[in-house]
């Protein structure tokens, strides 16, 4: 692609071109922010100090090396928080307006039950009606039938005994929700005096009226405790030299931790340190990463979903090697880490895979304690992976990758422990079990995210494409069936654009299923097309210039119609859209002027002219020199390879002269390769046939003492 120097840039382009580098910029320092985060949990081991937390489990008994006596804030902080458990809650005085309050509703009740009671209007059962719907306290029909029962006199003594007994309840402090211990204290301050019934009705009416009369203090409470927190003194802790601090196997505690420190034993990790660290590494690896895509695949990290996938997929790498790395015997051999170089290398290319291999390999190496080792499994593992997998053009691609992957996993493990005394038979057991999964896991991840990844970026995968290519693809079956002509048109086409993208090493597989769909539209208006009609009978000739270059041009967004339709990918949909670039339909341009008299500036060029673009890719720009060569060739019949190879170098001369190549990156020597490849494949379709001598009258008149079958002879084709 050629580069358009700013000078000569538009203000509207520049900040374009400006936007779009902010994004990739914001793309890369995203990957390395979000690396060194999911790198953040890491612990680098440091034999000097020991490395401890609370709850860990002491590798070794840690001896005091000298006496000591500090004070000690975790046994100081204890003796203050018992203190401080230890006072009760404060509470207010206790409020004499509930108590009059409640003594006031009491009152009410009681007045209200004598008002029941002196009603001469109402029979028994009426009373005892409005009895039992008292709202302040819940009466019963045996209770209250013994209220209605009772001779005046005794119900005196039993509303004055109510009172008293609610007043002298009240009194006493009642805090929230110990309402039921003062209910429980009624029956105990009832006159004995009083007969047995009486006194349970005098129970009945004091405890509904029983309610909370103070209420909890926070501010008094914290006070009060803060001034017992602040009474402690300072708690100091002693150790002899060579007493035991801590035994091996034991869960270190706080009060561990804090003896450590005071000798000086527990080096905390310098966090500033740490990042330092992390980010030098990622920075690192991140720029080796971003140099080589932007010196190999330029054009694919312009593109912000491809590098954001790409950063993406990189701190998941790194997340998930944070998870199952450090600390861990088995977990690092199972990690799938052949998973992103497969990714890489059917997405952009081998040497994206064996890059991202490279990375990974040198953050698993970071993380693992025994760092050599795992980080030659991982990049062994993601390397060979890389260069078996390919395009992966079969489905079985992933399997044999994941194969690879797990034989050269296998190897390292082999290597590295099978000398090792220490590691026992069935350790190295579960290490090569752990390779064979990872290989396993690898393919099966790589290809289930594949799916995913190629549809966002809008990357067509090989397996697309071969499925894409069978003919009975509802797409193509449509285009057989309404425009066979067109169909075989397609097929010649794809056979010369297919062998020529090979011998200049870009995608066949892709060019081969963009030449299947090229003339797609033309199965929607099949008869315009001479490859369709029947000889002697075109309908071009009924039409004007104009109308039949519409026609003609309209199979180009006809085409497009039809692949969003039936959901082909947008790099298929480029071959519809530049196979034709933006040249003109030459013979109904001429025959317009012809019908203006020969004045060019009475017809519109752009009426004859393809909407484009220009091809703007290797494979768009063999698949327009081959469609231009395959018509031609169709319509000289050349006779010989000097013919073959004249027309083969006209079209390709024509294509550069009306500057349709411009966009590519073709090289000279790429066009004259392809212009072998052509000559080649068009002298095995355009062969030279064996002429047959005339047969005689006789020689045709079949006799009877002959068979049928040897009677007439056949001609070539």
């Amino acid at each position: 692609m050629n580069e358009i120097s700013g000078e000569h840039l538009s203000i509207g382009e520049r900040l374009k071109l400006a936007w779009r580098s902010a994004q990739l910029w914001f793309v890369f320092f995203l990957g390395l922010i979000g690396t060194i985060l999911a790198l953040s949990l890491v612990q680098p081991e440091n034999t000097s100090t020991l490395v401890l937390e609370p709850n860990d489990v002491a590798p070794q008994d840690i001896l005091a090396p000298y006496a000591i006596d500090y004070r000690s804030e975790v046994l100081t902080e204890q003796a203050r928080q018992v203190a401080a458990e230890s006072l009760p809650d404060v509470y207010h005085p206790p409020d004499s307006s509930v108590a009059r309050q409640q003594l006031e509703r009491l009152r009410a009740t009681l007045d209200y039950i004598d008002a029941v009671r002196a009603d001469v209007y109402a029979d028994p059962e009426q009373r005892l009606g409005d009895l039992t719907a008292i709202d302040e306290v819940r009466l019963d029909d045996q209770v209250s039938q013994a209220i209605l029962d009772l001779p005046d006199q005794r119900w005196e003594a039993v509303k004055l005994e109510s009172a008293s007994v609610l007043e002298r309840v009240m009194r006493n402090e009642i805090r929230e929700g110990q309402e039921e211990e003062a209910r429980r204290a009624v029956p105990t301050l009832v006159s004995i005096a009083l007969p047995e019934n009486q006194a349970t009705l005098v129970c009945h009416l004091v405890t509904a009226f029983i309610a909370p009369n103070t209420w909890f203090d926070q501010s008094a409470t914290e006070t009060a405790r803060d001034e017992a927190r602040s009474n402690i003194e300072s708690v100091h802790k002693s150790y002899a030299a060579g007493e035991t601090i801590i035994s091996r196997g034991e869960v270190v505690t706080p009060l561990d931790i804090e003896a450590l420190t005071a000798y000086g034993l527990l080096k905390p990790p310098d966090p500033w340190q740490k990042i330092a660290i992390q980010t030098l590494l990622v920075v690192i690896l991140g720029s080796a990463l971003s140099l080589y895509y932007y010196r190999v695949h330029l054009d694919q990290i312009k593109n912000f979903r491809h590098a954001l996938t790409i950063s993406i997929l990189f701190i998941f790498v790194a997340l998930m090697m944070q998870l199952m790395i450090p600390g861990r015997t088995v977990l690092p051999y199972l990690f799938p880490a052949a998973t992103v170089p497969m990714l890489l290398t059917v997405l952009f290319s081998p040497g994206m895979g064996i890059m991202s291999a490279l990375v990974t390999g040198a953050l698993a190496g970071f993380l693992a304690p025994r760092g050599l080792e795992l980080s030659l499994y991982t990049i062994l593992g993601g390397t060979m992976a890389a260069l078996v997998i390919g395009r992966a053009e079969r489905l079985s691609s992933f399997f044999w990758a994941g194969l690879a992957a797990t034989v050269s996993a296998a190897t390292v493990v082999v290597i590295f422990r099978f000398p090792d005394p220490a590691t026992d038979l069935m350790g190295k057991a579960t290490l090569l079990g752990a390779a064979i999964i990872s290989g396993l896991l690898s393919a099966s991840l790589g290809f289930g995210l594949l799916l995913l990844i190629s549809n966002f970026l809008g990357i067509t995968t090989s397996l697309q494409l071969i499925e894409l290519s069978r003919p009975d693809h509802p797409l193509l079956q449509l285009i057989l069936h309404n425009s066979p002509g067109s169909y075989q048109h397609s097929l010649q086409v794809a056979n010369l654009a297919e062998q020529a993208t090979r011998s200049i090493g870009a995608n066949p597989l892709l060019t081969r299923v963009g030449a299947l769909y090229h003339d797609a539209g033309k199965a929607l208006r099949p008869q315009f097309f001479i490859e369709n009609q029947v000889p002697g009978q075109n309908v071009h000739e009924q039409l004007d210039p104009a109308t039949s270059a519409s026609v003609i041009l309209a199979h180009v967004p006809d085409g497009l119609e039809l692949a969003r339709k039936y959901r082909l990918p947008t790099s298929i949909q480029a071959f519809i859209q530049e196979h034709h670039g933006t040249m003109e339909v030459s013979y109904q341009y001429h025959a317009a002027i012809e019908a203006a008299g020969g004045d060019k500036s009475h017809v519109d060029l752009r009426d004859f002219t393809y909407p484009g673009p220009t091809p703007r890719s290797r494979e768009t720009a063999v698949l327009m020199l081959a469609d231009g060569v395959e018509a031609k060739a169709r319509a000289d019949s050349p006779p010989d390879r000097e013919a073959i190879d004249k027309l083969v170098r006209w079209v390709i001369e024509d294509r550069l002269t009306k500057g349709q190549l411009r966009r590519t990156d073709l090289t000279l020597k790429d066009l004259d390769t392809i212009r072998s490849t052509f000559v080649k494949t068009l002298m095995n379709i355009f062969h030279p046939r064996l002429r047959y001598p005339e047969p005689s009258q006789e020689d045709t008149v079949p006799t009877p003492h002959k068979n049928d079958s040897t009677a007439t002879l056949s001609r070539s084709s």
